[in-house]
């Protein structure tokens, strides 16, 4: 496994993590992937208070040596709710402090400000280590390092992969310039680079995974993590695709492959979310709503 510097900081993680979205709060088989995974290198675990998971992620890393990552849900960045949404994070996960607590999407409703403050003032209290955002552009990134009074943005989690790859136009060199880690999520284009497909990039990837005695899905996430400050956080259902994460780390693709790779054209599926949601999620209530409808619904289910 290689471990690559986060940001700008003195921390070293390695450069295929584990991403833990729609994993179910009760999957017993799940601790077992996560286990292995941490076990054979990949200690970096990402989880966010909107996935609904942290306690069974805090049974996985109970006992282990991982960097914890979580995020706090766009309907909670007033001051307080920050505060207390961490608090919470903790004690679900079961650990003294969160190694790096991200801001899940931009809230334009609340003040970034506002947001930041808490943030900092976390991390002064010692109960996050780094801050990192989530789903940030370049100008939302510099609004919220300019809201820091001392500390500095680590990282931007955004949907990077094969099939999507809009950031390599502006986000990526951004990072790249001023030293935050990008940590892709969907590195795998949400399970289709897991399985057999057809068309252009398909042959692509084929045909430099038999070259190199790979897998499409290894080549596919070291073309990403081929990019020295990028971070990929693949989800695995199974031990054996726990194994094909980790086994894309430690080597590199030649520039030629990975010219090659950029430079197929063929269908792309569109990013999770698109233009059009990201300006709503961003712009208006509606993502706060949402979650908080979410959460209403996950506490009377508690309560059955």
């Amino acid at each position: 496994m290689d471990y690559k510097r986060l940001g700008h900081t003195d921390e070293r993680v390695p450069d295929i993590g584990i991403g833990t979205w729609k994993i179910p709060n009760d999957s017993k088989a799940a601790i077992d992937v996560i286990q292995y995974g941490i076990d054979d290198g990949a200690t970096l675990v990402d989880t966010a208070e909107m996935y609904a998971n942290e306690e069974l992620i805090g049974k996985a890393i109970r006992g282990k040596d991982v960097f914890i990552a979580t995020k706090v849900s766009p309907n909670h960045f007033r001051h307080d709710d920050v505060i207390k949404a961490c608090n919470a994070s903790i004690k679900r996960l079961g650990v003294k402090s969160i190694d790096l607590y991200q801001l899940h999407w931009p809230n334009h409703n609340v003040p970034i400000k506002e947001t930041m403050s808490a943030m900092e003032a976390l991390m002064n209290d010692g109960k996050i280590r780094h801050i990192g955002v989530s789903n940030f552009s370049i100008s939302e990134m510099l609004d919220a390092q300019d809201a820091l009074k001392s500390a500095e943005i680590a990282s931007n989690q955004v949907e990077y992969s094969i099939f999507s790859r809009e950031i390599e136009q502006e986000v990526l060199p951004f990072c790249q310039r001023s030293h935050i880690s990008v940590i892709a999520y969907s590195p795998l284009a949400r399970g289709k680079l897991s399985q057999e497909g057809s068309g252009a990039v398909f042959d692509t990837l084929e045909n430099i995974a038999a070259k190199h005695s790979k897998s499409v899905a290894q080549i596919a996430l070291n073309y990403l993590i081929s990019e020295d400050n990028v971070i990929a956080i693949p989800k695995a259902s199974s031990i054996e695709h726990m194994k094909d994460n980790i086994n894309a780390s430690g080597w590199k693709l030649s520039k030629a492959d990975r010219e090659e790779i950029s430079n197929t054209s063929g269908e792309r599926p569109s990013p999770l979310a698109g233009p059009t949601l990201q300006k709503l999620l961003k712009n208006t209530s509606f993502w706060a709503a949402l979650m908080e409808k979410a959460e209403k619904r996950r506490k009377e289910k508690r309560q059955k």
